[in-house]
């Protein structure tokens, strides 16, 4: 079964940054990150697919980016300008469907969840 890694969480400041990083063990053809802050539902922040192409969440556009390293079977969000709002854990997701999906149905793999924590 598909395994999936992910690093990268930490404690920030308004205003700060990090890079999430996710290791799969195998090919997958759509990869997406989530997240979800205590007491609320679990949300795509973004996602991407087998030709590179992304898409995101309206909170995180032009803040976030999504991107793959398909020779190290890695995906990444680099998270800038961050905001206290950003607080949540965070899970990579893979699964075998083809297209850039926010819901959460087509991942058949999830990651164990890396913190993400950001004080004002």
């Amino acid at each position: 079964a598909q395994q999936l890694v992910e690093s990268g969480g930490g404690s920030v400041q308004a205003g700060g940054s990090l890079r999430l990083s996710c290791a799969a063990s195998g090919d997958t053809y759509s990869l997406a990150w989530f997240r979800q802050a205590p007491g609320k539902e679990r949300e795509g922040v973004a996602a991407i697919d087998q030709r590179s192409n992304t898409c995101y969440a309206d909170s995180v556009k032009g803040r976030f980016t999504i991107s793959k390293d398909n020779a190290k079977n890695t995906l990444y969000l680099q998270m800038n300008n961050l905001k206290p709002e950003d607080t949540a854990m965070y899970y990579c997701a893979a699964g075998r469907s083809w297209g850039c999906f926010l819901g959460s149905r087509p991942y058949n793999y999830w990651g164990q969840g890396t913190q993400v924590t950001v004080s004002s």
